[in-house]
């Protein structure tokens, strides 16, 4: 898995003048904004242009005139104001005919103007609708990002390496798609929020994948992402603290997190076996191993705890010379039974490689390829050359392995990857 900062922080790419406090703030605040003023007027996907405007209004009033006493009920004015005059353009009138009474209603009713529910906490509800199946992964990760994280169309475009036009009409789509499915604003039921809690935490788990490890770019990670993605963790877990599942997704964060500023020396990539450990973050390596053995008593361990275990036996050593690499491969041999997948194949590789030797791993990786075809799967054509390469050169094979790491470089669209990788080629040859 990957690595990001513990704590929110001013993103690289925020709204230009806004202070790093603000900026948390209004992240913070946007979820909750949205889903007073879904509850009012319903009409998700206005409302989530009215908050965004809200925001944008707030980013530059705020820096100038202070932060308001009260800056939910403030945010929710203004949203409130940008709602009622998108509502009322012909435009929108037209397409929400069959709304009208409920949008009047909403807009004269005094009482339902003056109350601003302060206290409702919508996060869970608004990740629930956003990861809603009608999505395809791509929607639900942009339209997280937009509605509950609170970030521009802008900020979501430059993280995924695309334009600001073409992301705007991802998500325009993602809102479309889910007002044809019927999808509706509200609390979640017990069976609900079980059935898709698994789609909320893969997508908090491709945020951070993403940030990790930029697909495209000149930059090795996205810190945006990656803090983006602890923080709405952070908030998930606040709505469900006994679910061990989204523990063990926090902690997982966490512990990869805490080798961020390790993983690079200037532009060049650092492997993990190189890394100088003195560099990781030990305050988030305690937060996270505490956070999984928390849990980890649980009678079902599920593939987020597994995955922290493993990220938390690394953390547990200070060189990689003591790293228990006989546990790790156990542990990814149990993650593979509960979540077969590409990814978890090729990891067991390179534990069982430095648990039992090269020669071994490579042997596993052939049979797994015969069985698999990982070299052909999506998720793994590009790692698994660059595995086969560093296994090469451990048994003592240069030009074998150089090739391979070629081949690893020209199915890279990073860079810092690349450099890496044909960086190694170079060295052997």
């Amino acid at each position: 898995m990957p690595a990001g900062s513990g704590e929110p922080g001013g993103h690289k790419n925020g709204r230009p003048g806004v202070t790093p406090d603000v900026e948390h703030l209004l992240r913070t605040e946007a979820p909750q904004v949205l889903g007073a003023l879904v509850r009012r007027f319903g009409h998700f996907d206005i409302a989530e242009d009215a908050v965004q405007e809200a925001l944008l209004v707030a980013s530059r009033a705020w820096p100038t005139n202070g932060v308001p006493e009260n800056p939910r009920s403030w945010l929710i004015r203004i949203g409130y104001r940008r709602m009622v005059d998108l509502l009322r353009t012909d435009q929108a009138r037209r397409r929400r005919e069959q709304h009208e009474g409920m949008t009047e209603l909403a807009m004269q009713d005094p009482a339902r103007q003056a109350h601003v529910p302060l206290e409702t906490d919508d996060s869970l509800t608004l990740l629930l609708l956003c990861c809603h199946p009608a999505l395809s992964p791509s929607s639900q990760v942009a339209l997280t990002l937009r509605a509950v994280g609170g970030l521009t169309t802008a900020e979501i475009a430059h993280a995924h390496g695309t334009t600001e036009s073409t992301m705007g009409a991802r998500i325009s789509r993602a809102k479309q798609q889910l007002a044809r499915a019927g999808a509706r604003f509200t609390p979640p039921t017990d069976a609900d929020r079980d059935s898709r809690m698994n789609a909320v935490m893969q997508v908090l788990y491709l945020i951070f994948n993403e940030g990790y490890t930029a697909s495209t770019g000149d930059e090795l990670a996205r810190i945006d992402l990656t803090r983006e993605a602890i923080r709405l963790t952070r908030m998930l877990r606040d709505s469900l603290p006994d679910d061990p599942e989204v523990t063990g997704l926090l902690a997982l964060m966490l512990l990869t997190e805490s080798r961020r500023t390790a993983r690079t020396d200037g532009d060049e990539l650092v492997r993990l076996d190189e890394q100088d450990r003195t560099q990781w973050n030990t305050a988030l390596i305690r937060e996270g191993t505490e956070l999984i053995d928390s849990v980890w008593h649980r009678r079902e361990v599920g593939t987020y705890q597994l995955q922290a275990a493993i990220a938390a036996v690394h953390a547990a050593t200070t060189s990689p010379e003591q790293t228990d690499w006989p546990q790790i491969a156990a542990l990814y041999l149990w993650l593979e039974r509960l979540n077969p997948t590409a990814p978890v194949r090729l990891s067991r590789v390179v534990a069982v490689a430095h648990a039992y030797g090269p020669a071994r791993g490579l042997a596993l990786l052939d049979d797994l390829n015969r069985r698999y075809q990982l070299d052909q799967e999506p998720l793994t054509r590009q790692r698994e050359r660059a595995v086969r390469a560093h296994l090469l050169e451990m048994t003592g094979n240069p030009s074998s392995a150089a090739a391979r790491y070629r081949e690893a470089a020209d199915l890279t669209e990073n860079q810092v990857e690349r450099r890496y990788l044909l960086g190694r080629a170079h060295r052997l040859g």
